[in-house]
């Protein structure tokens, strides 16, 4: 499994294993999670909160299964399902800790976003104390700025149980789909292989739009971006 101090291939290098196809999916799937955020509120929670952070909520939840589930506390429910019209989305994060729990370890993988004002929170703290400690199949996706090391420090001092270590900690640009979706990818079978949970960073930073680095990515690879 990749630890935190493993360096992660750019998304520029000129070979990638992920099919052009996918490519395309994961720039469609941010395409309509950003037509999403610009619509009027109306009433919906959560619009806006997924605007600029496209990257982070695709490249996780993109290859999620049918019996997988995301806890849609950042995201309109509606943003969630562009992006996997298959998955399932939990209440809260409370409801699906002890869903887990009742269910055992098993190997229905489970989503959870945060920022950094909700990391702070007990509900998410104790979501992933519970998962190192029960080694459950969660995926912790927290959205950081450039200058939360401090937060995210925090996450090494968890409670484990007995000998077992704290979760995995990987830090990523949250600007970047690509690399965004080869961490969540091997987060996520990790998991599925009874290996517990993992906590990735999408750091966001100046390094521009997602969807405009996106583009550029695929015109990189010979890809023509659709527009929808």
């Amino acid at each position: 499994m990749t630890t935190d101090n493993r360096e992660i291939a750019p998304a520029n290098e000129s070979f990638s294993l992920i099919s052009s196809q996918m490519l395309l999916s994961l720039y469609s799937s941010m395409l309509r999670c950003r037509s999403i955020a610009a619509l009027p509120a109306n009433g919906r929670r959560n619009v806006n909160s997924v605007l600029g952070h496209e990257a982070a909520a695709v490249g996780s939840a993109i290859g999620l299964l049918a019996d997988d589930a995301v806890v849609s506390a950042l995201w309109p429910d509606e943003a969630l399902r562009a992006i996997n019209p298959f998955v399932s989305i939990a209440p809260s994060i409370s409801a699906v800790s002890r869903s887990a729990l009742g269910n055992g370890n098993g190997r229905r993988i489970i989503v959870l976003f945060s920022n950094n004002r909700r990391g702070a929170q007990s509900p998410w703290t104790n979501a992933l104390t519970l998962a190192a400690s029960h080694n459950l199949p969660f995926l912790f996706v927290r959205l950081s700025g450039p200058d939360s090391s401090r937060e995210i420090a925090a996450h090494e001092a968890l409670p484990t149980n007995g000998k077992k270590k704290s979760p995995p900690l990987i830090a990523v640009d949250g600007n970047d789909v690509v690399a965004v979706y080869r961490v969540a990818s091997e987060a996520i079978a990790h998991a599925r292989k009874g290996n517990g949970p993992t906590l990735i960073d999408c750091r966001l930073s100046n390094s521009g739009d997602p969807l405009t680095n996106m583009e550029a990515y695929l015109r990189g690879k010979g890809l023509e971006p659709a527009k929808q």
